[in-house]
């Protein structure tokens, strides 16, 4: 979803073939035979963005948002995706912040991080703003939904309040716009490539994107 749009997708949310991407080898002759097409499946990012990762591995950024139903629609497939990654790829996922209403769904996401939860409450979350519908964009409606799911209210309080989480999401937004991300969802590859969401090929062009860091290292 476009940037623009999300001001709208904001009041909403307060009232197979990815299967096979997932599964191809990341291999230089991928990278040939894909053949992704700069400007078109990937922009260059002209200033390279420091990683974070180790050396030797390929620091691969999900820029999303709670909010957005691609989003929610990806979700499934980049789960896939992560499952069949080789060792030498690391991921990240980036909640986004185009103005100061998506603060709120950026500090869920790194509270579930710290305290362990994203395997749990990543998906339902999505779950809960697009298939039930709940409002889940304002700190007491997080809240009161993930002390529904059987979370000590007070911890996660604690957490989402926290300073530490509201560095992260100052990280998340210098990373969104060191990326130049204008919709999800996004991939950040290497701190060199960007590729906004285009479905099921934007796994396959990030599988042949990965396998051309490391053949160039």
């Amino acid at each position: 979803m476009q940037r623009r749009d999300f001001s709208r997708s904001l009041l909403a949310a307060g009232t197979a073939a990815v299967g096979a991407a997932g599964g191809l080898a990341f291999t230089p002759a991928l990278a040939q035979r894909i053949g992704p097409k700069e400007g078109t499946d990937f922009v260059r990012i002209a200033k390279p963005v420091p990683v974070e990762s180790p050396a030797g591995q390929v620091e691969v950024l999900e820029f999303f948002a709670y909010s957005c139903i691609h989003c929610f629609n990806f979700e499934p497939a980049f789960e896939e995706w992560i499952q069949k990654k080789p060792a030498h790829v690391t991921v990240k996922r980036v909640p986004v912040a185009f103005s100061p209403a998506f603060v709120p769904m950026q500090r869920l996401y790194y509270s579930l991080e710290a305290m362990n939860l994203v395997d749990k409450l990543h998906a339902k979350a999505f779950e809960a703003i697009h298939t039930e519908r709940l409002p889940l964009t304002t700190p007491p409606a997080i809240i009161d939904w993930v002390a529904k799911q059987g979370v000590d209210r007070a911890k996660f309080t604690e957490m989402f309040n926290s300073g530490a989480t509201g560095q992260k999401a100052q990280r998340a937004a210098q990373l969104q716009d060191a990326y130049g991300v204008e919709g999800t969802p996004a991939l950040g590859i290497a701190g060199r490539y960007y590729l906004q969401g285009q479905g099921p090929r934007t796994l396959v062009v990030a599988n042949a994107l990965i396998a051309e860091v490391r053949a160039k290292g």
